[in-house]
């Protein structure tokens, strides 16, 4: 090959009788920068495709924090944790916005169970077993229409009461709705008893434990022996969290029962506009 052809091919600077060693030296580094936007892009991505499925409040609900189980009911850090609650539910805005509206004279107050006796409450599910700080550790306030048609019940859930970690348990709030759409059905059948003969129900969002619920119940239409009734759970934000729909029956020998118990833990509203206990015993209806 002549030095001519060779020079061109490898280069104007050889010289003829020299020698020219190859370098070994790594090539530019053009690449690097490249590959690293475009990890940093991807990783973007993926952070943002993650948080979008799973948001930290959806974290919070796969990984909830430990926390220990219900206390002692009978221990003075209990019943200051119960009197603290009460006041926090005494002093909610939306109860307080309630009792201050126009048709504010429509409707009555009642705690379910406040004066229930011992020996029945004891063996009451929502009323005994579940009872106490870190379950149900308050009596339901709720506030009913006068005629009976529509009411809003307020009921704070613990951490003991829970499914999942840190999310209450969806058979407790069948519980609650059963119990809370009951009452609004009894109160409008004959002889103020009844029985559950369908119950329906579509959870919309997870419930948090150690909150207040408010759960509101609607009367649909009362016929002879037979209510049905709607209802619907939500968070003080009105976040809906489940939706229910039940028809209760009279049974056919309601006559035959002793009812005094079951008006004591329903609650019946008062003569009068000041709120009372559920237990305190008045009659549904003036007697004729």
């Amino acid at each position: 090959m002549s030095a001519l052809l060779f020079r061109r091919i490898y280069g104007a600077t050889f010289k003829p009788g020299t020698r020219k060693l190859l370098s070994t030296a790594a090539p530019p580094k053009t690449w690097r920068p490249f590959f690293t936007a475009s990890a940093i892009a991807g990783f973007s991505a993926a952070a943002y495709t993650i948080g979008s499925i799973y948001p930290p409040s959806a974290l919070t609900i796969l990984f909830p924090r430990t926390a220990p189980g219900p206390p002692d009911p009978a221990t003075p850090e209990s019943k200051a944790y119960t009197e603290s609650l009460e006041q926090t539910l005494q002093t909610l805005p939306l109860l307080e916005q309630l009792r201050k509206q126009e048709d504010a004279d429509d409707w009555y107050e009642s705690r379910p169970y406040l004066n229930y006796p011992e020996e029945r409450r004891v063996n009451s599910l929502t009323g005994g077993a579940l009872k106490g700080p870190g379950k149900l550790a308050l009596y339901p306030l709720v506030r009913s229409k006068k005629d009976e048609t529509e009411s809003v019940i307020f009921v704070h859930v613990g951490r003991g009461l829970c499914g999942h970690d840190g999310i209450i348990h969806g058979g407790l709030l069948a519980t609650l709705l059963d119990e809370t759409l009951a009452r609004t059905a009894i109160a409008n059948l004959p002889e103020k008893v009844g029985v559950t003969a369908l119950l329906t129900l579509n959870y919309r969002a997870p419930t948090r434990a150690d909150q207040f619920i408010v759960i509101r119940t609607f009367l649909q239409e009362a016929k002879g022996r037979k209510a049905t009734v709607t209802g619907r759970v939500e968070a003080l934000d009105g976040t809906l969290l489940v939706e229910a729909s039940a028809t209760f029956v009279q049974p056919r020998y309601a006559k035959l029962l002793n009812t005094e118990a079951l008006k004591k833990a329903m609650g019946e509203p008062p003569h009068s506009h000041t709120p009372i206990h559920l237990a305190d015993g008045e009659k549904i209806r003036p007697p004729k």
